[in-house]
């Protein structure tokens, strides 16, 4: 029998996809030997979907996992192709950056970046088990027979978790993406350590020759201008951009498919899985919405090397005939030809109540959980699961406190304390609304709220740490300078009149004048030039939203704070709820099931009450003060 072949780590990731390059990047920074482990090492960074990143909410994460160091932010500038600032007709708190990406760049400089880190190691090889001891996770163990053994396991399966694909009614075929195999023998293997495990869905739409569309019958979407980057320690250079193009779909395209709904895999009853409320398949737009005369459609260009585009707004599970039949009824697309299918995909997830706000699996020391596995979808929401569970595995490697964000510090904060306090019954997708202190949480202040927490755990790399002090060391300067530069009417009159404002009769505090409506901070500082010259727009932008909305960010502040005190009293792991009578039955059964960390996280529970909240302090407190009680003690109030 041949010997086993032990490779030693201290942190192996398995899976190559948004939440993994994440995970393993971030603990790589963090000075700690890691491995991931991927079937197919040409796909690492791959967009399986639409090749997009960002938009409300979503692109404020892929700030937040830049500011933490993260690889998205430098990727996704490397390979844009078209711009926009979503919601720019709303507050700042809920602008949402959006770039559409090259499909083929993304994943080049994805592992451009990953090669850069001397502690990170890449090995292309289906795991299939993972390799316990007494209780808790020790490596995995591949279908070659290798063995990695390591101090953290951070798994970011994706979809390939027992994958189906559907393509029509007939039974689906195993796949974790179009062309990949799916992963059995893990899903097992997780399963057998006593997991609670579910079904979800998703699906993906066909893709189009742009050769064979008639654009003149479409309405032109270009991006914008501009120096915007995601990556704030990174310039890289900005490819060429390219126009996106709408379409509508109309009463051919719902003919077509409420007579082909049978052969659906969806409707057809093939998948059993949940999906995606908020992206439904064209199938479920018909179906759902039978009033509604028409329904945009996104034609995106899938690279600058390739005249292929992405249909989005048709996700479906209908046989190929019937998705070339749909697609021809769309102004524009009469003669288009299909380059590939659309299909729904079902596969394995593992409900989050399950986890601990570090991601460890709360019954399986050593083993983290990111992305899709955890039954949320997006790439954005992947990525900040990955490096949140990539810095946990690398610091409890090094022996050190974990890495927690609160609701009130990032967007990845809010995202993972709804998966692990409210569980999920669909695939989960942030939105700008589950934030409870959006003013805080902005696009231009990532780096500011979270750069520093990098910093201080030693996340980031020499050249990042640099980049992040002289950053905020820029933004410091204008902000003193709009504090203590008086502006003489003159010299502001032109900027008052565009802006709409009242003239000034004596010299004026530039940030009195920034807080009026419609002023620009690049307007007043051109007039003087502040003590840097030229500032980029990116500094003036972050200075001029926390400038102008000083007052309210301030409030909101305060209020995080106060529930924060909250969140100070901390609620052991091993309370008797169901023994705590005066609380409600269903929120004992909730708090016994997910067994929360803190008093505030009790509270965000569906179906605990703030009746409940006040008997649960109080019997704790009872439970605490009772002398035959060994080993509670009482956290600061």
């Amino acid at each position: 029998m041949p010997a086993i072949v032990r490779l030693r780590y201290q942190v192996v990731v398995v899976g190559g996809g948004h939440a993994g390059t994440e995970a393993a990047a971030a603990a790589a920074r963090a000075g700690v030997k890691t491995v991931l482990i991927t079937p197919d090492l040409t796909r690492v960074g791959q967009m399986s979907c639409n090749p997009a990143i960002g938009g409300m909410a979503k692109g404020v994460v892929a700030r937040e996992v830049d500011a933490l160091g993260g690889v998205m932010g430098r990727a996704t500038d490397a390979s844009r192709i078209q711009f926009r600032m979503l919601n720019r007709s709303k507050g700042p708190a809920v602008w949402g950056p959006r770039a559409q990406c090259d499909r083929a760049l993304y994943p080049v400089a994805v592992r451009r970046i990953l090669d850069e880190l001397p502690d990170l190691d890449l090995f292309q090889e289906m795991v299939t088990d993972l390799v316990a001891d007494d209780g808790r996770v020790v490596g995995v163990r591949t279908r070659g027979g290798l063995v990695f053994e390591g101090d953290a396991v951070v798994v970011t399966a994706g979809t390939f978790l027992r994958g189906r694909i559907h393509i029509g009614g007939e039974a689906g075929l195993g796949g974790g993406r179009a062309g990949e195999a799916p992963s059995i023998e893990l899903a097992e293997g997780l399963e057998a350590l006593g997991l609670e495990v579910a079904r979800f869905k998703t699906g993906t739409p066909p893709r189009v020759d742009g050769r064979s569309v008639d654009y003149a019958l479409l309405e032109r979407q270009d991006g914008e201008e501009g120096e915007y980057r995601f990556s704030l320690y990174e310039r890289e250079a900005i490819p060429e951009q390219r126009p996106c193009w709408i379409t509508w779909s109309g009463a051919g395209l719902e003919q077509v498919v409420r007579e082909n709904l049978h052969r659906s895999a969806l409707y057809g009853g093939s998948i059993s899985g949940r999906g995606t409320r908020y992206c439904p398949s064209i199938e479920d737009k018909i179906v759902r919405f039978p009033n509604a005369p028409r329904h945009q459609v996104f034609l995106e260009p899938e690279g600058l090397q390739t005249t292929e585009l992405y249909v989005n707004g048709l996700s479906t599970s209908l046989p190929a005939d019937v998705q070339l039949a749909f697609l021809r009824t769309l102004p524009g697309l009469a003669g288009v030809r299909m380059t590939k299918v659309g299909y729904a995909i079902e596969y394995d997830y593992f409900p989050p109540h399950q986890l601990r706000h570090t991601l460890e699996l709360k019954d399986v020391p050593g083993l983290y959980f990111a992305g899709q596995v955890n039954g949320t979808t997006g790439y954005e929401e992947a990525a900040g699961q990955g490096i949140v569970a990539g810095i946990n595995a690398a610091l409890k490697v090094r022996g050190e406190d974990p890495f927690i964000l609160e609701r009130d510090q990032a967007y990845i904060g809010v995202l993972i304390d709804d998966l692990v306090t409210r569980g999920v019954d669909e695939p989960y997708r942030l939105f700008t609304s589950r934030a409870e202190f959006r003013l805080l949480l902005r696009q231009d202040n990532a780096l500011r709220r979270l750069g520093p927490l990098a910093r201080d755990r030693g996340l980031l790399t020499q050249g990042q740490e640099v980049a992040m002090e002289r950053r905020l060391a820029d933004e410091d300067r204008v902000r003193v300078w709009f504090s203590e530069t008086l502006m003489k009417p003159h010299e502001v009159a032109g900027v008052l009149e565009e802006a709409g404002s009242d003239p000034v009769r004596e010299p004026t505090w530039a940030v009195e004048l920034l807080r009026r409506p419609r002023v620009a901070a690049r307007r007043l500082y051109e007039i003087r030039g502040g003590p840097m010259g030229e500032a980029t727009d990116d500094v003036l932008a972050a200075v001029e939203v926390e400038l102008k909305y000083e007052g309210y960010v301030f409030r909101e502040r305060q209020r995080a704070e106060r529930l924060r005190e909250h969140a100070n009293y901390k609620l052991d792991n091993d309370l008797p709820y169901l023994n705590f009578i005066t609380v409600s039955a269903e929120a004992r059964e909730k708090l016994q099931r997910i067994r929360p960390e803190t008093l505030a996280q009790a509270g965000r529970i569906a179906g605990v009450s703030p009746a409940d909240l006040q008997n649960l302090l109080l019997e704790v407190r009872r439970l605490r003060a009772s002398p035959r009680v060994q080993g509670l003690s009482a956290p600061p109030e």
